[in-house]
């Protein structure tokens, strides 16, 4: 069975596929480059991709910058030490995001004959997208069925969310359970020139909080 992934470099990605792969999905998967701030995710993803033993590794450029709307797209500060009760959609969410992806893991499962797209969002420990919800998932899937000859021909399409319903500490329990190396993988926003997560933003403090409660060090801060 064909399965693209969508790859970021993350840790959620990164389990998500390794569940995929043990499911014995052979793995496509697919890097957007959409001109975020944070590129040194695309170097992990070509990590974590090597390291997953993937069929193919695509990279794709589609340039968000034009359109704006995000901190992750703009010079707009990234925020830090954000209040992640406070229940609003931070600064950090880019328009259309995962709706863009998905698109294009569409586009490219069609092509290879492939009905299942794996995804590693999570609608727990996350900074409130609405994009990162299950219904939008269920919408999606509605949605690929309608938009493609594949599936008007009849094709049925999964977007395969193995981490929606995980927290964190779960998430890398199960990786770890799976012998992966989350040295390999970025998370931060905002990191220095050199790549140092900042520690600050939600996406390193959710790292860190998952790291806690799962009882062990995170390998990117013992580098």
């Amino acid at each position: 069975m064909r399965a693209v992934v969508l790859l970021s470099g993350g840790l959620d990605s990164y389990t998500a596929a390794a569940i995929a792969k043990a499911q014995r999905f052979t793995l496509f998967a697919l890097t957007v480059i959409y001109g975020q701030r944070h590129v040194r995710e695309v170097e992990a993803a070509r990590a974590v991709a090597g390291a997953l033993g993937v069929e193919r590794h695509l990279e794709l450029e589609v340039d968000l910058r034009a359109i704006g709307g995000s901190s992750l797209t703009s010079d707009t500060a990234v925020p830090r030490d954000r209040d992640l009760q406070a229940g609003d959609i931070p600064s950090t969410y880019v328009p259309a995001r995962n709706t863009i992806f998905l698109s294009l893991a569409l586009g490219w499962a069609e092509v290879l004959g492939a009905g299942d797209i794996v995804i590693g969002v999570n609608a727990l420990d996350y900074s409130g997208y609405p994009d990162c919800r299950p219904e939008f998932i269920r919408a999606f899937e509605r949605l690929a069925e309608l938009a493609t000859r594949a599936g008007v021909e009849g094709a049925r399409f999964r977007v395969h969310t193995p981490l929606l319903t995980l927290g964190k500490a779960d998430i890398i329990r199960r990786g770890l359970e799976l012998g992966l190396d989350y040295g390999l993988t970025h998370s931060c926003y905002d990191p220095s020139p050199g790549g140092r997560p900042c520690g600050a933003c939600d996406s390193c403090v959710l790292r860190a909080k998952g790291f806690r409660e799962a009882g062990v060090p995170d390998p990117v801060l013992l580098g």
